[in-house]
């Protein structure tokens, strides 16, 4: 079923007949279902999140159970060809810099935020399954690469790129010892990236936005479903210790900003990479 919903969407025959507002209604609710089967690691790994118990399953703490999930719905994306190798080999990527960054927010010196339940595979007091919650951006920008086939124009040089998301890494650990920079790096972020369009094609016919803005939007629902995680309790917050606060609107800039660095990464893939226009002057 899943193979022939991805055929359909991938189908950009001519509609003529779609004009005026039932063309907007069609376009708008194939965007809508293209970016639900986009979030498919995403809502199979938070639908985990908010079924497994607290108290664990089958004499397994949550964090453990949530580590298998995540495993058994990445090795099934790998296995049906949801992913390929090389996407898989980015996916991971994505897992190792988010763990390093939770293994770093969440020490003695630093607790930004803390995981207070126990599990069994826990790493410097931080559960493998949280690398998971990285790696599924990463998912969802190679699924909605390929679902609405994507094309970026007026990228910038792929080095100015990476020495940004670099910047855009560090500044999340080096905050805390020397200032925050995030503002700083999100101006040089803007002017390198205002001119960047991405195409995308909803259903027949190719339409455009401002790289930036979907950067920002991307960032907005990620700080949403933080919100769902914290309030069911698989992380928290100093100042949700006591009980439930909403996360910091603060928080929608630095998730925002790791999309930017998510997305340098993605656009290094090689069938990627093909796909990406930079101007030469």
């Amino acid at each position: 079923m899943l193979a022939t919903l991805d055929l359909h969407l991938l189908n950009g025959a001519a509609r003529p007949g779609l004009r005026g507002a039932a063309r907007f209604v069609a376009e708008f609710w194939y965007f809508g279902i293209k970016e639900a089967r986009a979030c498919l690691f995403v809502a199979l790994f938070f639908a985990a999140v908010f079924l497994v118990p607290r108290a664990g399953l089958f004499g397994l703490p949550r964090y453990d159970v949530l580590l298998v999930a995540a495993l058994a719905i990445q090795a099934w994306m790998v296995w049906t060809g949801l992913e390929t190798g090389d996407e898989l080999k980015a996916v991971s990527l994505f897992h190792v810099v988010g763990f390093a960054l939770e293994v770093f927010k969440t020490s003695g010196a630093i607790q930004s935020w803390s995981y207070p339940d126990f599990a069994w595979t826990k790493l410097w007091g931080v559960p493998l399954f949280s690398g998971f919650m990285y790696a599924a951006v990463g998912s969802y920008i190679i699924q909605a690469w390929r679902l609405f086939d994507l094309r970026v124009r007026h990228h910038p040089p792929h080095w100015m790129a990476a020495l940004i998301a670099i910047l855009i890494y560090a500044n999340f650990f080096t905050h805390h010892y020397i200032g925050d920079y995030r503002w700083y790096l999100a101006a040089c972020a803007l002017g390198l990236y205002a001119r960047t369009t991405v195409v995308f094609r909803p259903l027949d016919r190719e339409r455009q936005m401002p790289l930036l803005l979907a950067f920002v939007l991307i960032g907005l629902f990620i700080w949403l479903a933080e919100n769902i995680s914290t309030f069911w309790g698989v992380w928290r917050y100093p100042n949700q210790v006591g009980a439930w606060a909403t996360v910091h609107v603060s928080k929608w800039s630095s998730w925002s900003l790791l999309v930017i660095m998510t997305f340098t990464i993605v656009a290094n893939l090689k069938h990627i990479k093909a796909r990406i226009h930079v101007p030469e002057h």
